[in-house]
């Protein structure tokens, strides 16, 4: 689990960094780029972890999630140093969504891992604090953008995210094994057959993915449109670069508590009830951030906008990977967390667009509070009961827990 955890943190870092460094993107004379510019180059990446989280689910399932676990950390890492280095905003651009694409693929595979060495009852507990690597990610990003911009740039900021290649990978390399190693037989099964897909799209079991792909394709708006512009919106409300770059910090240790906190409640409770009631206090918050309360009250509201918005998609991630059976786990991961990833792209795009048209920063806080709820009410809908899969083969362990 270590080593998951270390290498969503540079995930974390990788993306949210971008978003720690639109100030002085916003500056760069050579490129002089709009709002609406920074805002879409912002979602290439993310755009990719569409793709990238979709194809990584399915071929986990197939190939085994070392493969894929240190294939997206190498992709990812070495994409970083092309970003670094983009000469012109097209290529930035492209280099962002390149990298994307390990993003989206080490996330569902490092969730297949957790969930199938951990005991039950622990599973999201256990998942959280692997997860709650991305905010760590996002407050190691922030921290470095106000410590050390003035030094290094905007491109060596980008670039320390290539350093999982020298830090994570040799470790994974020796760590991690297969958790449930398949047999000649059932390899050459799982490559011609398409039983995880069709067994996630039949009956009621599509409904029930549906659900999880729009509660995720919520929690990924929240978590990308405020982390890709809450630095440049609370300068639009009259804070310095370096007190923007300090609300940013708060938002990803909300995550952080948020997202250990939820889980432990959603292990006891239910992740239905617990995921509903994150999303009511994301809006809630993000909603009071609109009206820009004094510096004081502000910093508890961003701490709170952010363990109910970052930390719920931590609670989604181990809702939907103890909702399913391992014979489709992974597949499910990838499928609800690819369609996700559409929201995270749409979060910086509409903030970009938002702010290109002059809407008052008031308003735009109060278009994501109003998108939280949105969240809410989706896992609401998702059913209280399992899934209507097929019965597990007997050689499959049950593993799935009842969710309420």
């Amino acid at each position: 689990m270590a080593v998951c955890f270390a290498a969503i943190i540079f995930d974390g870092y990788d993306l949210i960094i971008y978003g720690s460094t639109i100030p002085a993107l916003l500056a760069y004379e050579p490129w002089s780029l709009s709002r609406g510019e920074v805002g879409a180059i912002g979602s290439y990446a993310l755009l990719g972890m569409f793709f990238g989280a979709i194809a990584a689910g399915t071929l986990t399932d197939r190939f085994g999630r070392r493969r894929l676990f240190l294939g997206c950390l190498i992709w990812y890492s070495a994409a970083m140093v092309a970003v670094a280095t983009a000469p012109t905003p097209e290529l930035l651009g492209l280099f962002r969504f390149i990298a994307g694409l390990g993003f989206g693929g080490i996330a569902p595979v490092a969730i297949a891992l957790v969930v199938e060495v951990a005991r039950e009852g622990e599973r999201n507990r256990l998942n959280a604090l692997m997860l709650a690597g991305l905010p760590v990610g996002g407050v190691l990003a922030a921290l470095m953008a106000l410590s050390l911009q003035g030094s290094l740039g905007f491109r060596g900021l980008w670039a320390m995210g290539a350093l999982a290649l020298v830090v994570v990978l040799p470790i994974a390399w020796r760590v991690i094994q297969e958790t449930t190693p398949p047999s000649k037989s059932d390899r050459q099964k799982l490559i011609v057959s398409t039983t995880p897909l069709r067994e996630l799209v039949s009956g009621r079991a599509l409904i029930t993915l549906v659900l999880f792909a729009a509660a995720n394709f919520v929690g990924f708006l929240l978590v990308f449109g405020l982390n890709t512009w809450l630095p440049e919106l609370m300068r639009e409300a009259g804070y310095s670069l370096g007190s923007a770059l300090t609300f940013q910090v708060l938002l990803n240790a909300g995550a952080i508590i948020g997202g250990i906190s939820g889980s432990s409640l959603a292990d006891r409770y239910g992740s239905r009830p617990v995921a509903a009631a994150t999303f009511v206090i994301a809006a809630v918050a993000i909603g009071w951030m609109a009206i820009s309360p004094p510096t004081g009250v502000m910093y508890v509201v961003v701490l709170l906008a952010g363990a109910g918005s970052i930390g719920t998609q931590i609670v989604l991630f181990g809702y939907v990977a103890t909702h399913y059976p391992a014979r489709v786990r992974a597949s499910a991961l990838g499928i609800t967390t690819g369609i996700g990833r559409l929201g995270a792209v749409t979060g910086p795009l509409l903030g970009g667009v938002l702010l290109s048209a002059s809407v008052p920063f008031g308003w735009v806080f109060t278009v994501f509070g109003a998108v939280a709820l949105v969240g809410a009410i989706t896992c609401l809908l998702v059913p209280r009961s399992d899934i209507d899969l097929p019965t597990a083969p007997q050689s499959e362990p049950a593993d799935v827990a009842t969710h309420r």
